[in-house]
């Protein structure tokens, strides 16, 4: 469970990751186990990895024996000897990262794939791609691992297939599924055993002589990880560890009628398995609760239809089992952080209130907390978004909303350069927010920036203080010839944050316009103009929907 915001600043406390086991032959493994399906899968936050272990369990049911494999612990190169295993699939969980990246645990296979001339003759695969629609490189990881397996021989024994979490991604994927084992089936020829398998492949060992040192308290990495300090540069993004309601932690608890202190491991019985447990251990139930589990979000189909065998009233169980089916029935600041969130907080259509569980608990953040410090889990994750180089180059940033959070890193950088006695080029900010005297953020420190000449402009949008609404793309487009003259004549690099929906796509639009009106482009000619300054490193999007 984590929260990801841009940061505008330069410095964190971040936790360490716990080193992994690198293997060396998944084909080797496959052998020793009887495995004849592997499942690889490229995941950013765990969704695919969750898909490739569903899938890698499946197989059971039609006589076949799967594993799940992290790309970046085999040599991807013995693909090529899958044939040696008779009846043998290689499925890709595939997600897209970033502009159309891969994951960073299939960085290593994706170069591989560009750059090798391996031959996969023999070798059955099928892909799952893991994407947003919202994004201009929809999937783009799934697709081209598809199709490069193909050019390089290997067999497609069904078709690609497309989950959008702008949609509903966890439907694609079961749709996905429940047509891909038949295709498997009519290939192989063989039947379903009509075994179901059970997701569930933890032992519960509750501990009651352990040393409190040797217990996890909340760590995603190693023990007592917390304590560490690394740098960071500014545009970097923070993923925050947020720590779920203790009301309903404790509810959860009386629910389940367990004293919430007790120390406990939860061990896969899967040996092989490079995963030992499914989140720190040993820990606490509470610790479980509030720190590792997402307990507001809804549950996945697979855990609703695992939880249905526990429900007393048989038109519980069946309505579960619905619900579950893919019928339609169911360096500026050396010692801290700065991140830009708005609280989540709405009713649901029962009259609910939800909360935003990351967004609610940074806010109930106090200065002290317990009589020390407060304490926040996060880490980092690398972002593209860097300033130039050369600190000459001029630099234009669109960032409607909290889309503001990384330029103002940015902007004190710049302001430190100068300082330093550097050249510093034109400096110039586009912002967008509904109201000035409401949701302006940042408003005193960019009017100052703008005052001292940091900022060379400050364009603000204020979409409802007049009856007509006003967004960035419609400054930009107002100030098109300084925005072409910097773009085309002054190699300005460009930085779009925030809202990928639409801001982003009608920023992108904008700037089409301005190439095709003030470059004498036609539209194909400025689409590819753009282009060509993304391939560049010059016009950079860090967006979220």
């Amino acid at each position: 469970m984590g929260c990801v915001f841009s940061l505008p600043e330069d410095r964190l406390v971040a936790i360490d990751r716990a080193p992994t086991t690198r293997e060396t032959s998944f084909i080797d493994k496959m052998k020793k186990m009887g495995k004849n399906i592997v499942v690889f899968y490229g995941s950013q936050t765990g969704t695919a990895e969750e898909f490739a272990n569903r899938l890698a369990k499946d197989a059971h049911r039609y006589g076949m024996k799967g594993m799940a494999a992290d790309p970046e612990e085999y040599d991807m190169s013995e693909l090529s000897r899958l044939p040696e295993i008779e009846n043998s699939i290689a499925i890709f969980c595939m997600a897209t990262y970033g502009e159309g990246d891969p994951t960073d645990n299939a960085q290593d296979f994706y170069d591989w794939l560009h750059e090798g001339d391996a031959d996969f003759t023999g070798v059955k695969y099928t892909v799952f791609a893991l994407g947003n629609k919202t994004y201009e490189h929809y999937n783009a990881m799934g697709k081209y691992v598809d199709k490069r397996m193909a050019e390089l021989g290997a067999t497609r024994i069904f078709d690609l297939g497309m989950g959008d979490d702008d949609g509903n991604l966890e439907e694609d994927f079961v749709s996905w599924r429940e047509q891909f084992w038949p295709a498997v089936c009519e290939h192989f020829g063989v039947e379903a055993t009509g075994e179901e398998s059970s997701i569930r492949q933890y032992e519960l060992k509750v501990h009651t002589d352990l040393n409190m040192n040797k217990i996890y308290t909340g760590e995603l990495g190693r023990l007592k990880s917390f304590e560490n300090q690394k740098p960071y540069e500014s545009g970097d993004h923070v993923a925050v560890y947020p720590i779920n309601d203790s009301n309903i932690v404790n509810r959860i608890g009386d629910l389940l009628k367990v004293d919430l202190d007790t120390v406990i491991s939860l061990n896969n019985l899967d040996e092989e398995s490079n995963k030992k447990h499914p989140f720190p251990c040993p820990t606490t139930y509470r610790t479980a609760l509030t720190h590792y589990l997402d307990v507001t979000s809804s549950p996945r189909t697979n855990v609703l239809y695992e939880l249905a065998q526990y429900a007393t009233d048989p038109k519980d169980q069946e309505n579960m089992r619905k619900m579950a089916s893919s019928s339609p029935e169911g360096k500026v600041h050396p010692n801290s952080i700065h991140i830009c969130a708005v609280v989540v907080e709405y009713k649901t259509k029962t009259g609910r209130v939800n909360k935003g569980v990351a967004t609610n608990w940074l806010k109930n953040k106090m200065p002290t907390d317990n009589g020390h410090k407060a304490t926040v889990p996060m880490y980092i994750r690398k972002s593209q978004f860097r300033l130039p180089f050369k600190s000459t180059n001029p630099v234009i940033m669109v960032g409607p909303g909290t889309g503001i959070a990384p330029f103002m890193g940015f902007v004190q950088e710049r302001k430190w350069l100068k300082e330093q006695g550097k050249d510093v080029g034109d400096t110039v900010l586009y912002y967008g927010c509904r109201h000035k005297n409401e949701d302006f953020l940042y408003r005193e420190e960019l009017e100052e920036y703008e005052k001292t000449g940091v900022l060379t402009a400050l364009n603000v949008a204020f979409s409802r203080d007049q009856a007509e609404k006003v967004y960035v793309q419609h400054l930009l487009k107002k100030n098109k010839e300084v925005v072409w003259r910097l773009v085309h004549t002054d190699n300005a690099h460009i930085y779009i944050c925030g809202d990928a929906r639409n801001m982003a796509r009608d920023v992108q639009n904008a700037f089409y316009e301005i190439a095709e009106e003030l470059g004498g482009m036609s539209r194909t000619q400025a689409v590819d103009y753009i282009k060509k300054l993304m391939t560049k490193g010059r016009y950079s999007q860090d967006v979220w929907s």
